[in-house]
């Protein structure tokens, strides 16, 4: 060796490391999920022990999730040891009315740990995140852990349930929303209760409550611990509803934290590195916590 020459270590744990799977089919009905792995699982060179998952919903008004847009956040966590899915879900302005979304991704997070060796992800560690109305489909998988209601005929032998959840600017009780957005705007409102509730009006409201995970929390009831963000310029979804879902798992005795993102809007100027960090913290905390079965939060 030549003495002039520096030296740098190695990385023997391939530590930081991550790659990318796309278009991975999870359901019969046509969706698909993209997957970053940690590096980790690919070293033969021993065992290497499963790594946590996070299960990311991209805001999309219930439509079609662009599974691209958050790749750069969502890689760090890969980067860190920890596996992140984001998915797509059945888009109600295509004739998939509530609850097609919210059972793609609660099949999803089923394949995934079907496929927990294929992946090296560890099945009792997983974790929901989402955004906008990906917060409320998160929010809703939360609190409906192994609910019947919502189970298709796929990997029915996993759970759906999850160990924390993370929503940031979440509509997350549709009643008070969307009675607002009727007041604001009846015929845009009209049209989209349609395409999301069926024709028969007469429903809608049992059904706006079914779609609210505020509305869905029982007292006595074990859930997962929560993480609420939401901007206090939010123009699209009022910070109300944050409060809301707060005080509804306060009440419930749940494990839930909460906080303003001051001056924030809805998604852009929200992303600010203590927002971040707030997020990567809680994720990291629910999915290292002490494993507690998913069977704990039926019922």
């Amino acid at each position: 060796m030549i003495p002039s020459i520096g030296t740098l270590p190695m990385n023997p744990l391939l530590a930081g490391q991550a790659e990318l799977k796309q278009n991975v089919a999870y359901s019969r009905n046509g969706q698909t999920l993209t997957l970053i792995l940690p590096w980790a699982h690919r070293d033969k060179r021993g065992p290497v022990p499963p790594t946590p998952l996070i299960v990311f919903v991209q805001g999309s008004g219930w439509t079609t999730p662009n599974l691209d847009y958050e790749l750069p956040m969502l890689s760090h966590f890969a980067e860190e040891g920890v596996a992140v899915a984001t998915v797509t879900h059945r888009s109600t302005l295509d004739g998939h009315p509530f609850p097609a979304f919210l059972q793609d991704v609660k099949c999803a997070v089923r394949y995934l740990r079907a496929h927990a060796e294929e992946y090296n992800i560890d099945p009792e560690r997983v974790a929901a995140f989402g955004t906008s109305s990906g917060g409320n489909t998160v929010c809703l998988l939360g609190v409906t852990g192994d609910d019947p209601r919502y189970r298709t005929d796929e990997y029915v032998e996993e759970s759906d349930a999850v160990c924390g959840v993370v929503s940031c600017f979440g509509p997350l009780e549709l009643v008070t929303l969307f009675a607002q957005r009727a007041e604001a705007n009846r015929e845009h409102a009209v049209a989209r209760m349609k395409a999301m509730f069926g024709p028969d009006e007469a429903g809608w409201r049992e059904k706006l409550a079914e779609f609210s995970p505020a509305l869905q929390i029982t007292p006595g009831k074990q859930y997962p611990p929560f993480l609420l963000l939401h901007g206090t310029g939010d123009p699209i979804v009022p910070v109300e509803q944050m409060e809301c879902m707060y005080t509804a798992l306060k009440n419930a005795g749940a494990d839930v934290q909460a906080y303003y993102v001051d001056g924030a809007e809805h998604e852009g100027n929200f992303w600010s590195p203590q927002v971040r960090k707030a997020i990567r913290d809680a994720l990291i905390r629910f999915v290292k916590a002490d494993v507690q079965r998913p069977e704990a939060f039926h019922g």
